[in-house]
């Protein structure tokens, strides 16, 4: 069975993924998280594909950028719009409007060297 083509393969790994980190990382998770997770790695593993060719640290890059504006869309619907209260990083230096910051960005950008590492292995299989 090929991972390239298997969608809802990839969804279910990145939504278990996310919410075992979230776990790991506070303790807890939220729903949301899962729904989050699974289209992140859904993009990234479609972005890594297209972009295998370049320099890790760049494939990093833009998959931070791109977790972080999930994260971003996510605080917005599930934070603002519908007050569920998943996370609030107002309190954290170089934050935009509590629903992401500089850190968590970096950690985002991080976690997408093993990432990076595991679609291209999984492509391969």
């Amino acid at each position: 069975m090929s991972f390239k083509n298997n969608k809802k393969g990839l969804f279910a790994l990145g939504a278990i993924g996310y919410g075992l980190i979230e776990v790991l990382w506070r303790g807890k998770t939220h729903w949301s998280m899962f729904l989050t997770g699974g289209l992140c790695f859904l993009t990234l593993f479609r972005l890594f594909e297209k972009a295998e060719s370049f320099p890790l640290r760049l494939k990093c890059m833009a998959g931070g950028g791109v977790i972080t504006a999930f994260e971003f869309m996510s605080g917005c619907i599930f934070n603002r719009l519908l007050k569920l209260k998943v996370w609030d990083y107002s309190d954290y230096r170089f934050n935009f409007k509590g629903q992401i910051c500089a850190l968590y960005s970096f950690l985002w950008t991080m976690l997408c060297i093993p990432v990076s590492l595991l679609c291209k292995k999984m492509r391969r299989i």
